[in-house]
């Protein structure tokens, strides 16, 4: 291969699974070469999960703060700095790209900072006019928001701008009302931004279990965030004083400084030769490729969010992982399985799953047992806050076999990581009720369900 192309794998995309198959093939060793047209980290470290959830940190200590007075501290002249957050969290953005470039640069891998095409199964041509040649293609360029068509939308932002505002806004709309909306929701509320979600359903948070986005739902409305469920955007005018309103069905015009459109992300595949490679494209854009990330193409593979199966970070690292192992290292790797990934939305409070909802457990397996938690957090009763925390437990009556755990409350998304392995081993609820309770903690809960 070393006399037929100038690299063995060439990767189209920087970001978590690229990075990661980039490195585990260069490590096996594949000569290997990546191009990334905007900044090394991809959606996670520049624009999604990473600086979110800073965001997210910077935003609870509106409640701490409040809360310290019930633990004996005396806060006084409490002042937020929006600017100092952004740009805090921006510079830890700087750090870990250039954590991810020195990772690239130590394992050999030549990297392309700028736009590649696919022109063939064997090549790509990159925007300096270059064209590199290789014997595998990797396409790893993730997922983009999507921006409704609808009049004035160019007044509004997605996810990628959100975290580069000038300001903070006092006034925020919010269009969709899946994991994005409700983090952003949750975030800018706790800021003190008065915040309204509107919504084409009257669903939160779909494909959770109803329990817990029911309970999300009553705590995020005590809290000040105000819905407008079954309700599209039609248009956004600006004001000759800047600000924003926005027109939905059958409501008056809502005011507003910004106006975060979250309603999904599609493949990122505009521009990538992909047809004139021949490589199939499925009904929703996603590449379609088989259980070891092969598209129709030989040569060419897709790990990632590209291929719309399941847009998590870890899920595009797992697929990068196994790609560069099974086709550069010759190791006979398991494919990648997609039923128990655990989740978490970091909103406020946070709820995370893992495994089957009960309906899908129902419809599934048709008996089921259901145990639940509905327990107010000893911070909070401390703290004076009425939030309730839930756990649930969704089990099969026959087998005893734990199918599904679902939490919101604090700290569930870390309580649920060593959780998930308890429901991916087959455990069952008799597992459970023989473990002793850690206590006093939230996390006992799980064991003492009866």
């Amino acid at each position: 291969m070393a006399d037929t192309y100038d690299y063995d794998l060439f990767v189209i995309g920087a970001g978590s699974g690229g990075v990661r198959a980039s490195r585990v093939a260069a490590a096996h060793g594949a000569r290997v070469a990546v191009a990334e047209e905007y900044r090394v980290g991809g959606t996670c470290v520049i624009r999604g999960c990473v600086p979110k959830k800073l965001l997210v940190y910077g935003s609870h200590f509106a409640e701490e703060l409040q809360d310290a007075r019930h633990y004996g501290w005396s806060v006084s002249g409490m002042e937020f700095d929006w600017p100092h957050l952004r740009d805090t969290v921006l510079r830890d953005v700087d750090r870990l790209e250039g954590a991810y470039k020195t990772t690239l640069s130590n394992n050999k891998v030549d990297s392309f900072l700028e736009r590649a095409e696919i022109t063939g199964p064997h090549a790509v041509r990159l925007a300096s006019g270059k064209t590199v040649t290789a014997g595998t293609i990797l396409v790893a360029t993730g997922a983009w928001p999507v921006m409704p068509a609808f009049e004035g939308n160019e007044h509004c932002i997605t996810s990628n701008e959100v975290f580069h505002l000038e300001t903070l806004p006092r006034r925020v709309v919010i269009a969709g009302a899946g994991y994005i909306a409700m983090e952003f929701a949750g975030i800018f509320n706790a800021l003190g931004c008065h915040v309204t979600v509107v919504n084409r359903s009257d669903t939160v948070l779909r494909g959770y279990d109803e329990t817990l986005r029911d309970r999300l739902l009553q705590i995020t409305m005590a809290r000040g965030i105000e819905y407008k469920f079954n309700r599209k955007l039609q248009q956004v005018t600006r004001e000759a004083d800047g600000s924003l309103l926005v027109h939905t069905e059958g409501l008056d015009p809502l005011a507003a400084d910004i106006v975060l459109v979250a309603t999904g992300r599609r493949p990122k595949i505009d521009g990538l030769g992909l047809e004139a490679a021949g490589v199939t494209i499925g009904d929703r854009g996603e590449i379609v490729v088989d259980a070891e990330n092969r598209t129709n193409v030989p040569s060419i593979y897709a790990v990632g969010d590209v291929t719309d199966r399941v847009q998590l970070t870890p899920v595009a690292i797992r697929e990068g992982q196994a790609f560069a192992d099974r086709v550069f290292g010759r190791m006979d790797v398991p494919h990648v399985d997609y039923h128990c990934i655990p989740s978490a939305v970091f909103s406020q409070p946070p709820l995370a799953a893992v495994g089957y909802t009960e309906g899908q457990a129902r419809n599934q397996f048709g008996d089921v047992k259901v145990y639940t938690s509905d327990f107010r957090p000893m911070k909070n009763v401390f703290a004076e806050r009425a939030e309730r925390g839930l756990y649930k437990l969704v089990v099969d009556a026959g087998t005893d076999k734990i199918l599904g755990i679902h939490m919101i409350g604090p700290d569930a998304p870390e309580i649920l990581q060593a959780a998930a392995i308890a429901v991916r081993a087959g455990l069952t609820k008799a597992d459970f009720d023989a473990t002793v309770a850690l206590h006093p903690s939230m996390a006992e809960e799980l064991v003492l369900m009866r």
